[in-house]
């Protein structure tokens, strides 16, 4: 039997329900259980999109699972396999760094996996991010004061928490949502096709997934994530499949073109910024690609409060 790495200790046993908290008390969540199990989803995830020739290893006969073999991994790493099998198991195992250094380099994670690796193995290195807190007021008149602009500010969700004027022209939809709805998400695959604003659906809704999942490995257990995303699982089929594939990106500057059914296609770049309060807070600024795009915004706000189009559902 292979052994673990030096100064790593093997699973131990439960020692039963954590202090103060009863196992069948409502809401109850063991938060530990819940990363290693969204761990272990994603060391297998990123295990089997490698194939052996992408590491210098012959294919061999009889391969029954695409990508590497556990074995494999733990081998390149330089790590126990009986170890490392536990460790994509879930099991309750202590990791270093330098371990988990060895696995991502194994496993071709670029930095933002790399991030996230390290979040579900719940190191130090990553620090978790505080209790969010409500907008400054500041952050409304940065907003108004980017207009004609569309901005927006979106939580680790992609709940939407304000915008100025031009944003809510150019999306109605969203922004005429109640709370508990007002989300950009769940507006764009639990919505109707015909009130869809993105044109480029193939490049920026997987993207915009992953950067949901990369948030999620901050708030596992917390009931307010696993209900919407199970929620939306059940609502979309297609963030279901997007979910299951447990790509992870961090939000970024990127070309976006939307249809509005006023003016036509705008195309815009968007530029995402970190605000420094509340915690996992971006503001979205949309910019007009070409003079075009700028044309047409410019005739949104002017017809601004006209009354729709027909739009038939």
């Amino acid at each position: 039997m292979t052994m673990p790495p030096s100064g790593l200790r093997p699973p131990l046993p439960p020692s039963g329900p954590r202090p103060g908290v009863r196992p069948d008390a409502p809401g109850a969540v063991d938060r530990p259980r819940a990363r290693r199990t969204e761990l272990a989803a994603f060391l297998r995830s990123r295990r089997e999109r490698i194939g052996p020739a992408d590491v210098g290893l012959a294919p061999g006969l009889r391969r029954r699972t695409p990508g590497l073999r556990r074995e494999e991994v733990a081998q390149l790493a330089g790590v126990g396999v009986t170890w490392y099998t536990w460790l994509e198991q879930g099991r309750p195992i202590n990791v270093s760094v330098q371990v988990l250094d060895a696995i991502s380099r194994t496993l071709g994670l670029d930095h933002v996996e790399h991030e996230h690796l390290y979040r579900l193995a719940d190191v130090p290195e990553v620090a978790d991010a505080e209790t969010s807190r409500g907008l400054e007021p500041e952050t409304q008149l940065i907003l108004d004061q980017l207009d004609p602009i569309p901005a927006a500010v979106y939580n680790a969700r992609y709940d939407l928490l304000a915008w100025n004027d031009t944003f809510e022209w150019m999306f109605p939809r969203v922004t005429g949502q109640p709370p508990a709805t007002r989300n950009a998400l769940w507006q764009l695959f639990a919505g109707r096709d015909c009130c869809n604003p993105v044109v480029n659906r193939e490049e920026e809704l997987p993207q915009m997934v992953a950067t949901l999942r990369a948030g999620f490995a901050r708030h596992l257990g917390e009931p307010a994530w696993t209900g919407f995303v199970r929620r939306l699982s059940a609502a979309s089929p297609e963030f279901a499949r997007m979910w299951a594939t447990h790509d992870v990106a961090r939000p970024g500057n990127r070309a976006k073109t939307f249809l509005h059914r006023a003016v036509g296609l705008i195309h815009t770049v968007s530029t995402s910024m970190t605000l420094a309060s509340p915690p996992e807070t971006r503001m979205v600024v949309y910019t007009p690609a070409d003079d075009e795009s700028r044309e047409r915004i410019d005739r949104l706000r002017a017809t601004a409060g006209a009354p729709a189009p027909d739009h038939v559902h």
